[in-house]
């Protein structure tokens, strides 16, 4: 049987990884983009882990046997047609032990060439955390900032599509970090460690080390920015800052929140009662009426003018920035954003 390190598996060409482990195991978090073929389900898993503890090693062997012999062929065939579309076939339990060796044992034997992960998804996990701890000694990220609504999502979408690295944690978060963040996004949120999957593989496989990303809190959505990737964010380094007017900033946001095929009013209108502690009845009560009455751009000002300006304004004081550019014209700016990396990148700025 062939195994693996994590790190070599990682740089394999063309290669897929297999997760053989239970459905709750998966969606906590799995390596990103692997394919999920489960040997035993929720319940048969646990039921296995119950007779190891009463019964002995013996016993709760001979039971996984029995939930999966009937799987075997199945498994086998999906296996081999990954094999006709994969040059690499990397297969993975919890920590490279019965589940996997004994799938890869069989598939081998059948003529399958595909490894064994050492140390499963632990030893992935512990090489995501062990990559963080030491990702911004060379990593450097190019800080988007800008008020609620100034279009720093767009520019980071506009700059992957002309092939430059950017992390968007707003969309790895599936939250855009505000009371009204969710709302954008009809995906689950992820769990911490699939938010941290994500992000690491956005920065280790980067093709340059100078990466844009939005400026944020530490806490985005339901999730948490690790601590060595915010301080990347906040520490001195490339800081650009965007503006543009308020009626470009209205227009947007009236696009990603209400004129749009995912638009739900009635979620829209249960975020502004949540503002009632902070800007009183009175005038939730006027958002709501302007909301009722079809004045979208009118109530999207008063939230930017009234709430949101006054909000973070402080926030984007704090820093001294490299570039102040105006993106009432995205496609001039996107322009100039991408010669000051190709700048950065030559040790310009």
């Amino acid at each position: 049987m062939k195994t693996i390190d994590i790190k070599s598996a990682l740089h394999l060409p063309n290669t897929i990884f297999i997760d053989v482990r239970t459905e709750v195991e998966f969606e906590e978090d799995h390596i990103l983009d692997a394919f999920h073929m489960p040997l035993f389900s929720n319940d048969e898993h646990k039921d296995i882990g119950t007779i190891y503890k009463m019964q002995g090693k013996q016993e709760a062997v001979q039971k996984g046997f029995d939930y999966v012999k009937d799987k075997l062929k199945h498994m086998y065939m999906e296996v081999l047609n990954l094999s006709n579309e994969y040059e690499n076939i990397v297969i993975y339990c919890a920590r490279g032990g019965m589940r996997s060796g004994s799938l890869v044992n069989m598939i081998s034997t059948l003529g399958v060439n595909v490894y064994q992960l050492q140390g499963g998804y632990k030893s992935y996990r512990n090489f995501v955390l062990d990559y963080f701890k030491s990702a911004m000694d060379t990593k450097e990220f190019i800080v988007l900032h800008g008020l609620t609504g100034i279009g720093k999502t767009d520019m980071l979408l506009m700059l992957e599509e002309k092939g430059i690295d950017i992390i968007d944690l707003e969309g790895i978060a599936k939250n855009s970090g505000s009371t009204f963040g969710f709302i954008m996004f009809n995906e689950k949120p992820p769990t911490q460690k699939s938010f941290e999957t994500n992000l690491f593989e956005k920065l280790y496989f980067s093709k340059s080390n100078y990466i844009f990303i939005e400026s944020e809190s530490k806490r985005v959505g339901h999730v948490n920015v690790p601590h060595e990737i915010y301080e990347g964010i906040i520490r001195d380094g490339y800081h650009i800052l965007l503006e543009c007017s308020v009626k470009s900033r209205v227009n947007r946001l009236c696009r990603d929140y209400i004129y749009t095929e995912n638009k739900n009013f009635e979620a829209l209108i249960q975020c502004m009662n949540k503002f009632r502690k902070r800007l009183g009845n009175q005038k939730v009560d006027y958002y709501i009426q302007l909301f009722n009455e079809g004045k979208y751009e009118q109530l999207v000002e008063h939230y930017l003018v009234d709430y949101y300006d006054a909000l973070y304004g402080h926030s984007v004081e704090k820093y001294e920035y490299n570039k102040v550019l105006n993106c009432d014209n995205m496609e001039d700016a996107l322009l100039e954003l991408i010669d000051f990396h190709t700048a950065a990148k030559g040790g310009a700025n």
